[in-house]
């Protein structure tokens, strides 16, 4: 997944062997390059086109992949066009969970309470 100019010739080389033996990776691989592509660049938009490519001929896991992302089209498309993002919030509450589970059954509320608060 990494960009082709940063591949060394012999990751070049093996990849378009790959490439060559198998259309499924061939396939699964432009469609993997393409999507990487509206995430990085926040192309929202081209999404829904992204989408219909990928249930026409894509291998089975891809279309997987692009039915879930239609049925929450909407979100999909606002997480690839708008500039916020929930990921620090997330990061807390994992952080929380991880501290919570390592202390099941172990130890009070305000303990918890307490490590959470002062590992801001």
């Amino acid at each position: 997944m990494r960009p082709r100019e940063s591949l060394t010739d012999s990751q070049n080389e093996r990849l378009l062997q790959v490439r060559l033996a198998c259309p499924d990776i061939t396939r699964a691989c432009d469609l993997a390059r393409a999507f990487a592509d509206l995430v990085r660049h926040q192309r929202g938009y081209l999404l829904l086109e992204w989408i219909r490519q990928a249930e026409q001929d894509a291998p089975k896991p891809m279309k997987g992949f692009a039915g879930f992302l239609r049925q929450d089209l909407d979100a999909v498309t606002a997480g690839l066009t708008l500039p916020w993002s929930s990921g620090v919030v997330e990061g807390h509450v994992n952080r929380v969970k991880t501290l919570k589970r390592a202390m099941y059954g172990r130890a009070s509320f305000e303990l918890l309470r307490t490590r959470i608060l002062t590992q801001l």
